[in-house]
């Protein structure tokens, strides 16, 4: 579903859930790398707020964790 706009659709409707319930603010953890996402993330209004390194599925990766606040 690459470059349909599944991804900002989801997204969209997850932080609109968010926003309606009052949350004080929106955490998801990815990945270094995943560049689009990234931007995808950051175009709604997340920042970067942690790094650490991780293993997921067998093998090492940077982990991040981005905020937005509401």
């Amino acid at each position: 579903m690459r470059g349909t706009g599944v991804g900002r659709q989801l997204l969209s409707a997850a932080l609109a859930f968010c926003d309606e319930r009052g949350f004080a603010a929106t955490h998801l953890w990815t990945f270094r790398g995943l560049d689009a996402a990234r931007r995808l993330y950051e175009d709604n209004g997340f920042a970067l707020a942690e790094e650490r390194p991780g293993n997921q599925w067998g093998k090492k990766v940077m982990e991040q964790r981005f905020v937005r606040a509401s």
